[in-house]
């Protein structure tokens, strides 16, 4: 979808911090960090959110993919939260399916 924020991200269009990217997925960094370590991940397939998402293999391939990046920016021991937004009223601002990794300090309960 050419006027999507993250496919336009995806595609090298639009410069980001990219540190991890396969041939199906992209993470990058959060313009507006929450945390120390705050990366975005998100499929390269246009998804709108997760109500939408009808292949559950992308999904666990999203999850597994931001586990990998966890290990890789070393908040893998120390702990790191996933969090999707689905929609407007949970916070979702950009309508394609993302995960947020925050990690690097402690992550207070419960969040919002």
């Amino acid at each position: 979808m050419s006027s999507c924020l993250f496919c336009r991200i995806a595609s090298h269009e639009i410069p980001a911090i990219i540190v991890a990217e396969t041939d199906d997925f992209v993470a990058f960094r959060d313009i507006d960090p929450k945390a120390p370590t705050h990366i975005l991940a998100i499929p390269r397939a246009h998804v709108e959110s997760l109500n939408q998402a009808t292949d559950l293999a992308m999904v666990g391939g999203l999850v597994g993919f931001v586990r990998d990046v966890a290990k890789q920016e070393g908040v893998d021991s120390s702990g790191w939260r996933l969090v999707v937004n689905t929609n407007a009223d949970a916070g979702q601002t950009v309508f394609h399916v993302h995960a947020h990794l925050l990690g690097g300090r402690s992550l207070n309960w419960p969040p919002g």
